[in-house]
């Protein structure tokens, strides 16, 4: 089985898509969107996705847009390994986890927001990024301390990669480009370590996409 991905190498939702298809094993072809010219605005992909946003996966008649809703589909039709692991208590842990980073971080630091801040507002770069800054370090913050401070899994939940970690790495790869101090974080930083030294997540990364630049 094979799809088409459309993507960005640098948008952290279609690398959180990238990363579990890439643990699935499965084929699939990148579409490149490019966001900084504005792509995604265009009438063609918004016939593709009226949102103008990616990921969105092309998988025969079906078009699915929202990452976490793409891997979970993916999850179910590919179910090893399983990304939502455990019984109803560990897979709503893990879903938490990532719902955090993909509804409560994510959406407040996406380039139609921070468009909106310099066209609306006014914000220079140096306000911009103290925007992103402001909105990312609590929620690292409160992701550490869903972890707990005797957290020692490898991963975020148990010995195998989750939605969880799949959400994660991309987070504090946004995080590192504008300049958060990490070093508050370590367990995050131990997982996200471990998760970026693994195959999956190496081929998954944005310096390993056709379209970077």
């Amino acid at each position: 089985m094979s799809g088409r991905l459309y993507t960005y190498f640098r948008s952290s939702a279609a690398y959180r898509v990238r990363i579990a298809l890439a643990l699935k094993g499965m084929e699939w072809t990148p579409q490149a969107i490019h966001l900084r010219r504005g792509e995604q605005a265009g009438p063609d992909f918004r016939k593709i996705n009226p949102l103008g946003l990616v990921p969105v996966w092309e998988d025969g008649d079906l078009r699915l847009a929202q990452s976490l809703a793409i891997v979970e589909y993916l999850d179910e039709i590919r179910p090893a390994p399983p990304l939502l692991p455990g019984d109803a208590r560990q897979r709503a842990a893990i879903r938490a986890f990532a719902q955090t980073i993909a509804c409560d971080i994510h959406p407040l630091n996406n380039l139609r927001v921070l468009g909106r801040l310099r066209s609306a507002f006014g914000a220079g770069d140096e306000a911009v990024a103290a925007w992103i800054r402001g909105w990312i370090e609590p929620g690292l913050t409160a992701l550490e301390a869903m972890l707990g401070s005797d957290h020692a899994g490898r991963f975020c939940y148990g010995d195998r990669p989750t939605l969880a970690d799949i959400c994660l790495v991309p987070q504090l790869y946004n995080a590192r480009r504008y300049g958060v101090d990490l070093a508050p974080y370590p367990i995050l930083t131990r997982i996200d370590a471990h998760c970026r030294a693994e195959p999956a997540f190496l081929a998954a990364a944005p310096e390993r996409q056709p379209d970077l630049e």
